[in-house]
């Protein structure tokens, strides 16, 4: 919906290597449907709706989508953020504490249950 929406989206990943997954999963899926989008850092980052990278290179986006497992810093400087929870405890802690973290900067968090 961003995408149609014009809006511009910037997805953080935790590590390079997921980086460079995301990056290859996005040329392949979805099937028939090209999301055209950069790495951060390439030279023409900056004109593609969709950019991939670490917390660490984060420019301005209309949408943060966060993978990684720190929460954005100053999180109000963009019009949404989504933080995704993965399925398995064992990692399920970081998003409590990125959680609590957006609450202890006045933030109220809304939570949306995607069904598996």
């Amino acid at each position: 919906m961003a995408l149609e929406r014009k809006q511009t989206i910037f997805i953080v990943t935790g590590t390079e290597a997921s980086g460079e997954q995301l990056d290859e999963l996005m040329w392949e899926y979805p099937q028939g449907r090209f999301i055209p989008h950069a790495r951060a850092g390439d030279r023409d980052a900056e004109k593609a709706p969709v950019t991939i990278g670490r917390l660490s290179g984060l420019n301005q986006a209309d949408l943060v989508i966060n993978l990684g497992p720190e929460a954005v810093p100053q999180p109000e400087r963009f019009s949404r953020v989504l933080e995704i929870v993965p399925c398995a405890d064992n990692e399920k802690e970081a998003s409590r504490v990125k959680y609590r973290i957006y609450r202890n900067l006045g933030i109220s968090p809304h939570t949306h249950e995607i069904n598996k």
